[in-house]
């Protein structure tokens, strides 16, 4: 093992909420409707982008999970604002002297098409995040009928983080 510091550090974050009745339904910051009425349920608000995002940002360094900044038995984050969380964790990361390289997502959902949303969410992120757009992906797909997210069941998130020492 040698004494040199990486430079770069990978994670990866995922996260699936259940889609429920009255509830609202909010991903990558930006306020969707379902065409069946649905949200994402959750103690906070269920961004499942914002939370796959974070997730892979505490990985990168081994910081343990969003859980574990924000556990879901702490009354102060019912209902939280998933961006405020995300930004909480982009200012630890810096703390530890480290800063975003790029981040790379993808969201899983049947319904409702997120194209028309993606470059929003893509700024919201970005905003959050302090780092210039073009360095942040966010991209949809539909599970073609399968699984928890094709059968409309939740909807859930992949995320990939570059990190650099500062």
């Amino acid at each position: 093992m040698t004494d040199a510091k990486p430079q770069f550090r990978i994670g990866n974050g995922y996260d699936i909420h259940r889609l429920v009745p009255d509830r609202p339904l909010i991903i990558g910051g930006v306020k969707l409707k379902h065409p069946a009425g649905l949200g994402l349920e959750g103690h906070s608000d269920a961004d499942v982008l914002a939370h796959a995002i974070t997730d892979a940002l505490l990985g990168a360094l081994a910081l343990g999970d969003i859980g574990k900044y924000f556990p879901p038995e702490d009354p102060r984050w019912k209902g939280a604002d998933s961006l405020i969380l995300l930004k909480n964790v982009v200012d630890l990361i810096k703390k530890n002297g480290w800063g975003i390289t790029n981040v790379d997502a993808v969201i899983i959902a049947e319904r409702p098409k997120m194209k028309p949303y993606i470059n929003q969410m893509r700024s919201n992120m970005a905003d959050k995040m302090r780092i210039e757009l073009d360095l942040v992906s966010v991209k949809a797909t539909t599970n073609e009928c399968l699984g928890p997210e094709g059968r409309e069941e939740g909807i859930s998130s992949h995320a990939v983080a570059l990190l650099h020492r500062l």
